[in-house]
């Protein structure tokens, strides 16, 4: 029918539902365009989680409390069933990884490579969104036999996923010691090992040829240990700097702030010395352990809690390097959990950034990031007694606390507020927690030789008030004011004026609209 035979008030209507419609399908493309760009390009923070670890807690479980701690990228040392099923519909990006022990196999045979990625991808993807396949781990420095091994399983699977057509969602690297550079400063004068580069050299051409990225374990925590009285600590835990005391690449003049940056710049600057442009660095491993034996006396929970915050908050800030400042490698921390079956040393099993139990082994510090990975945004913690000690050991505790630590024990004496339960675990956790907040809550001061643990839920019960409690400042706002309105009340109060503004202008607006409406019916029959 032609428009013009229409009559007008038809006419009116047909424009303004196409109009309409149409104005809600560019919205929804515009949308769908800006979170593809934001989940494609913008650097994030994952997890390794390994699993290394008595009494780990189940597929499902793992799974929930990733979404509860608002991790969206994570690492695996494996392809686990249980772990891909549960990844289902979460929208959580995983790396799965062949064990360096499989290489032989797929490297071997086009047909077990298939075999791979059939029963460890195509049964998963895409309800289980898997990025990346990381084959192997530092294969050229823990097991150099297999190293001509590497290259041939590489192809070998992105064969098979050139066959399922996955090639383009899900890229296919490798994870590096940091080792393999040598030379790392200055960042400019860096260069590859040069007994590597035969598989170097074609693994960089395929990575190049496929847009996947080098995968990099890098540890400022071990160029600290290895070159103490060179490397000052504060510049591998991110500190601010004064100037002066700044890293200068006497080549570039490039100024590195931080030990992270100038280990991701020798990377650069190594693929660029054998003309590889293109490539972007991913950080698959970075971290710093929260415990150590007495030659590691750096590790602990203080420089743990320091490095991790600032490297968050550095990725998060996307200010790039000295030499690309307009790329951000994405990083992957080491790690979900300590992972308390590894061998010695001490420190190979502090690593986590939880107890297998859940409980953080110390809260990160990391303004606007919320929730992720513990992150201290209630600025309430407290200091409370761990599960599975011995009671001998927590009483020597307690009496410490109670005596050279000076805390407030007071309330744990018969007859007094927090004296029942009348056991030790309850009277060390008091004791601890008001150590803990004399301490100004610093993180070392909430351990008691490994005994004890820091916690965000208040473990105040009846009329016993933990010190760093709420109620204790909520008791001390009721007696100087009873007429005052809670803080929460005046928020549900702004809420509903909020809504009821919100309502006023909707009604406002579908009013208005009506008004409209009804002249635009009523012309036409004016005009007759």
């Amino acid at each position: 029918m032609a428009l013009s035979k229409l009559p007008l008030y038809s006419v009116f209507f047909f424009l303004y539902t196409s109009l309409s419609i149409s104005s809600q399908a560019l919205s929804s493309k515009i949308a769908v365009a800006q979170i593809k760009d934001q989940q494609d390009n913008e650097p994030f923070v994952g997890i390794n989680v390994g699993e290394d670890v008595s009494n780990l807690m189940s597929a499902t479980e793992l799974v929930s409390f990733l979404q509860f701690q608002k991790v969206t990228h994570i690492k695996l040392y494996d392809a686990d069933p249980d772990i891909l099923k549960a990844l289902a519909k979460t929208k959580i990006r995983v790396i799965i990884s062949v064990p360096n022990n499989q290489l032989l196999a797929i490297g071997s045979s086009n047909t077990t490579a298939a075999s791979w990625i059939g029963k460890n991808v195509v049964a998963y993807y895409p309800q289980t969104v898997i990025t990346a396949i990381a084959v192997g781990d530092e294969v050229l420095t823990t097991v150099p036999s297999s190293a001509p091994l590497l290259m041939p399983a590489i192809e070998s699977l992105y064969s098979a996923l050139v066959a399922a057509n996955l090639h383009n969602q899900i890229k296919i690297s490798t994870p590096h010691s940091a080792s393999i550079i040598l030379d790392p400063f200055p960042p400019s004068q860096s260069f590859f090992n040069q007994s590597w580069i035969s598989v170097i050299q074609p693994l960089l051409q395929f990575l190049s040829k496929t847009g996947s990225p080098l995968m990099m374990n890098f540890y400022p925590y071990y160029v600290f240990m290895q070159n103490k009285g060179v490397v000052p600590l504060d510049n591998s835990l991110f500190k601010p700097l004064k100037p002066s005391q700044e890293m200068v690449d006497p080549n570039t003049l490039l100024h590195y702030t931080n030990v992270l940056d100038a280990m991701v710049d020798a990377a650069y600057f190594s693929m660029r010395s054998m003309n590889f442009t293109d490539v972007v660095v991913l950080v698959t491993e970075s971290g710093w352990p929260s415990k150590g034996d007495s030659k590691e006396p750096y590790a602990t929970i203080d420089n743990a809690d320091t490095y991790n915050s600032n490297l968050i908050k550095h990725v998060l800030d996307r200010s790039g390097t000295p030499l690309h400042p307009e790329i951000t490698s994405s990083v992957y921390l080491y790690e979900l959990f300590n992972e308390d079956l590894r061998s010695p040393p001490v420190s190979e099993a502090n690593w986590g950034l939880f107890y297998a139990n859940s409980t953080p082994v110390y809260l990160l510090h990391v303004s606007g990031s919320g929730t992720f990975l513990a992150n201290d945004t209630t600025n309430r913690t407290y200091c409370i007694v761990m599960d599975g000690v011995d009671s001998k050991t927590l009483q020597a505790a307690l009496d410490w606390a109670c005596g050279p630590g000076r805390a407030n024990c007071s309330e744990i004496q018969p007859g007094e507020n927090c004296f029942q339960p009348n056991n030790v675990k309850n009277h060390a956790s008091y004791a601890f927690d008001s150590y803990y907040q004399k301490q100004g809550r610093a993180a070392s001061s909430c351990d008691f030789k490994g005994v004890a643990m820091i916690t965000t839920t208040d473990p105040s019960h009846g009329s016993c008030i933990f010190p760093g409690s709420k109620k204790i400042t909520n008791e001390a706002r009721t007696v100087v004011n009873t007429t005052s309105p809670s803080n929460g009340a005046g928020g549900s109060r702004l809420i509903s004026f909020y809504s009821s503004r919100i309502s006023a202008v909707d009604k406002a607006l579908k009013t208005f609209l009506t008004i409209i409406f009804s002249i635009l019916l009523y012309i036409p029959f004016m005009m007759f």
